[in-house]
C-alpha cells in the first residue's frame, strides 16, 4: 500500500518506540526513523512523559517534541512551541484533597516532577519504567500555577469521581490501571500535532502515527493513518486503522514498510 504523501510521523514512546521488557529502542526502530528522515519526512516524540523524563530516546534526533500528552510542545532548537498548565484551583483541590484522604500523586512542571505518598507499587512502576522515584511534594512550596501535568495513583472504579469533584477543570486519560494522566480538559496529543503541523506546514492529510495506550486515542484518531502497536490496549486497536506487530516484533519497521513510507 503506497502512502508517499506521508511528511510527518509521530511516535509514543512507552510500549511503542520503547520495549518494556528491554527498556530499549529495537534496531529495526532506529533505522526506520533514520530512513524516514533520510526522505525529509519529520519525526515526532509524542509523549505523557516530562519534557525531562525523555533523554534515553534524545539520540535519535527528534524533529520536534509533545510532551505532556500535548501540554507543553518544544521545536528541535529548544523554542517552546505551546504550553498548558492544569487550572490552579484543581492542584489545590487535590492538595486539599490530600490533607483528609489517602492518595498517590505527582505533579509534573517544565522544571521537575514530585511525588506524594510512594507505595511499594508505585516505586516498582518507576522501575518499571526505568526511572528513578521522584522527590516528595512539599505541599507548602508548590506553586499551583506551573503544574503542566499530574499522576493520580488509582484504579479506573475510581476515577470518574474524584475527578468531577476534586478536579472538575482537567481531564483524565490512561495506559495502566495503576494511574491516570491528568491535564487541562481539552488536552491531548492531538493539541500537539496540530502544533507541529503549523509548526512545519503540514497537512493533516500528510500525517502518520504510532501509539499503544489510552492517552494514544485522540492523536491515532486525528492523523490520516493511526498505527496500534500489536500490544496496545484493545480499545486503541479498536480505533486504529491499522495494526501492526508489537513493540518487540518490529512494529513499526513493518507498519512503515507497508504502507511504503520507506
Amino acid at each position: 500500500m503506497q502512502h508517499t504523501s506521508v511528511k510527518a510521523v509521530f511516535f509514543d514512546i512507552d510500549g511503542t518506540l520503547l520495549s518494556f521488557k528491554t527498556h530499549q529502542v529495537s534496531t529495526s526502530t532506529a533505522q526506520a526513523i533514520a530512513d524516514l528522515q533520510g526522505k525529509g519526512i519529520k519525526v515526532i516524540l509524542s509523549t505523557g512523559r516530562s519534557i525531562n523524563s525523555i533523554d534515553h530516546v534524545k539520540y535519535l534526533n527528534f524533529d520536534g517534541f509533545i510532551t505532556f500528552n500535548g501540554g507543553y510542545c518544544v521545536a528541535k532548537n529548544g523554542d517552546i512551541l505551546f504550553k498548558q498548565c492544569i487550572d490552579a484551583k484543581d492542584i489545590e483541590g487535590i492538595l486539599n484533597y490530600a490533607k483528609q484522604n489517602a492518595v498517590s500523586f505527582s505533579f509534573m512542571s517544565e522544571r521537575e516532577i514530585t511525588i506524594h505518598d510512594v507505595t511499594p507499587e508505585i516505586a516498582g512502576m518507576y522501575a518499571h519504567l526505568n526511572l528513578p522515584v521522584p522527590p516528595p511534594v512539599d505541599a507548602e512550596k508548590v506553586d499551583t500555577a506551573s503544574v503542566l501535568q499530574t499522576n493520580i495513583f488509582m484504579g479506573p472504579e475510581e476515577e470518574a469521581a474524584f475527578m468531577a469533584a476534586v478536579m472538575p477543570n482537567s481531564v483524565a486519560s490512561r495506559w495502566t490501571p495503576l494511574f491516570a494522566d491528568v491535564n487541562p480538559k481539552g488536552q491531548s496529543k492531538k493539541v500537539g500535532i496540530d502544533v507541529f503541523c503549523e509548526h512545519f506546514g503540514i497537512n493533516l492529510k500528510e500525517t502518520m502515527a504510532f501509539g499503544d495506550g489510552g492517552n494514544d486515542i485522540e492523536m491515532l484518531k486525528h492523523v490520516q493513518i493511526g498505527v496500534a502497536m500489536g500490544n496496545a490496549n484493545p480499545e486503541v486497536k479498536a480505533i486504529a486503522d491499522y495494526i501492526t506487530d508489537d513493540v518487540d516484533s518490529d512494529g513499526i519497521w513493518n507498519a512503515l514498510k507497508y504502507f511504503g513510507v520507506i
